[in-house]
């Protein structure tokens, strides 16, 4: 009898150069991870959480991975990694926008704390904003035909979604694919909501869908909210029904 040949992972992004911010823990490190299985040249894990970030290269590989410590929001640390990160890899294929922080979720706007709403909103918001700017306009003095993806949690990420739009419009012109990923709080803060079941949300999941959104398995599509939440949004209000 023949032998069966064996069957290789496609490798979706070989030789890509990538930046994953927020890249030290949740969806960040497994998207990181991910990226480095699926023939990545470099990952670099951008985060404040030096001793996190650390460890996840440590076990990717410091050939295929570093780690730079960033504040998203602000913008010369950004560009500063952009940079560095072109001058070390020599490019760079893919920015993953991860970074975020959650707001209380037990506020109503009589008892909003602004201050919490600020620091949310300066990395959620703005600190996406950064890293799609510089991003782009790396990518443009380049000529690379990048890929810029965003992450947005149901909760705390308000205000992506339309600085996506406006973004894509413009980087349209320059040949970087944007694309936006959203999902609830993985694992834990929406399983009892979602009308999926049977499965539960992971990071490993949404990672799955970054790469998609960040190879070229999605050349043609720009601009997209694929929500990764098993129809919390599409049926909000569907409660299981106990059998009689």
């Amino acid at each position: 009898m023949a032998d069966t040949p064996s069957i290789s992972l496609k490798k979706k992004l070989e030789g890509k150069v990538a930046i994953v911010t927020g890249g030290a823990s949740g969806i960040g490190e497994a998207t990181a991870r991910l990226f480095a299985e699926h023939g990545a040249r470099a990952v670099v894990i951008a985060d404040v959480q030096a001793e996190k970030g650390k460890s996840v290269v440590e076990s990717i590989g410091s050939q295929r991975s570093s780690y730079y410590q960033c504040d998203v929001a602000d913008e010369e640390q950004v560009k500063s990694m952009v940079e560095w990160t072109v001058k070390t890899y020599g490019g760079l294929d893919i920015m993953f926008s991860n970074a975020g922080i959650l707001g209380s979720s037990d506020q109503t706007i009589l008892d909003l704390d602004l201050s919490q709403y600020d620091a949310v909103m300066r990395v959620n918001a703005r600190g996406m904003a950064v890293c799609v700017k510089q991003a782009a306009r790396k990518m443009t003095e380049l000529g690379t035909k990048g890929a810029i993806v965003l992450h947005q949690q149901c909760r705390g990420g308000g205000g992506r979604t339309d600085v996506h739009r406006l973004h894509d419009v413009e980087a349209c012109g320059v040949g970087a694919e944007i694309g936006l990923t959203t999902a609830g709080d993985v694992e834990n803060l929406f399983r009892p909501s979602t009308s999926l079941k049977g499965v539960a949300l992971t990071a490993e999941l949404v990672a799955e869908a970054v790469l998609f959104l960040a190879s070229d398995d999605s050349a043609f599509i720009t601009g997209h909210n694929l929500v990764v939440d098993g129809g919390l949004i599409s049926i909000p209000f569907l409660k299981p029904v106990n059998p009689s």
